[in-house]
């Protein structure tokens, strides 16, 4: 199984860049009625300064947008300006986020890359406390617009500068949600040996996470975060080709649930020891919609045959 390019925020080596830039530790404060409701993201978010308030930025939300600042802009510690403040929820704890994302130079002024906007945003990733991204997000609201200044504490560079938009924000239990199958779920043989073979109707993919039990097994249930030890084959539902399989390589693969995509992750957890499922995922809940990212899967709409082989608690 390949695991999740977190929120393609690999793409911007964005979730390095958070943990390093947390260095210095959020700020400290005493959480209000709302922020504890956010479950304390607010209370954690990077501090405003006069670094961050001295970047322009222009662009509608979910449009690309341009920095304009004084380059060098020189700073030592992250600090966070919400430029445009939405109607829409706050980030919660555990809330999946999905956005856009655009990176400068804080050398040069010069833009790095970006995604997301236009309508294609970024594959969704959770925001929890502790993560790192909580110190860049906070419990900005849906709609908003956030500017932050991302040092470099190994000193190669002068460090960057973030615009992430806030497009969606939904709570954990709803994200990825397994639906019944529908008429037209994928038929599952298996061969001699156990191998399956995935066959997909000529029909339109779902639109949800799907999910049949073909046979359930009698051992643990898996939890969230547990290491599993799975044998698994992937297949496209465009066109019924295998793109990964534990059973082609002759050897099960182990890993957390929580580092796989989100539609494989609802396939698992809550799922018992023995058990054999298939599972079939749009492309939000796997590598994300066309344009979000370069992941060869993007915009494929995927479908698992699994076989729960164990299941482990994660060490803490």
């Amino acid at each position: 199984m390949r695991f999740r390019p977190l929120a393609a925020l690999s793409f911007a080596a964005l979730t390095a860049l958070v943990l390093t830039g947390c260095a210095g530790g959020a700020p400290e404060a005493t959480p209000t009625a709302t922020e504890a409701a956010a479950g304390d993201l607010c209370a954690v978010a990077a501090p405003t300064g006069d670094v961050v308030s001295s970047i322009t930025v222009d662009g509608e939300v979910g449009e690309s947008a341009t920095a304009t600042f004084e380059a060098p802009l020189e700073f030592t510690s992250a600090e966070r300006e919400v430029l445009v403040e939405g109607d829409g929820a706050a980030i919660s704890d555990g809330d999946y986020v999905s956005y856009a994302l655009a990176v400068f130079d804080a050398a040069t002024g010069e833009s790095l890359q970006e995604g997301g906007f236009g309508g294609a945003a970024l594959p969704a990733m959770p925001i929890t406390l502790g993560s790192g991204a909580d110190f860049y997000f906070g419990c900005a609201t849906e709609g908003s617009r956030v500017v932050v200044t991302v040092p470099d504490t190994t000193g190669a560079s002068a460090g960057q500068v973030y615009v992430i938009d806030v497009l969606g924000v939904t709570p954990a239990d709803e994200w990825c949600a397994v639906a019944e199958p529908g008429p037209d779920f994928p038929t599952v043989e298996f061969d001699g040996e156990g191998v399956p073979t995935i066959t997909i109707a000529d029909a339109e993919p779902p639109t949800e996470v799907q999910l049949e039990v073909l046979e359930e097994g009698d051992g643990a249930v898996v939890e969230p975060g547990d290491n599993v030890t799975v044998d698994y084959t992937g297949v496209k539902w465009s066109d019924g080709t295998v793109f990964d399989s534990s059973w082609e390589r002759g050897e099960p693969a182990t890993f957390s649930t929580l580092g796989v995509v989100s539609g494989f992750q609802r396939a698992l957890e809550g799922q018992t020891v023995g058990s054999t499922v298939v599972v079939a995922m749009p492309p939000a809940c796997g590598y994300g919609d066309t344009g979000s990212s370069t992941h060869e899967l993007a915009g494929e709409t995927l479908v698992f045959v699994v076989d729960i082989i164990d299941a482990a608690r994660a060490q803490q």
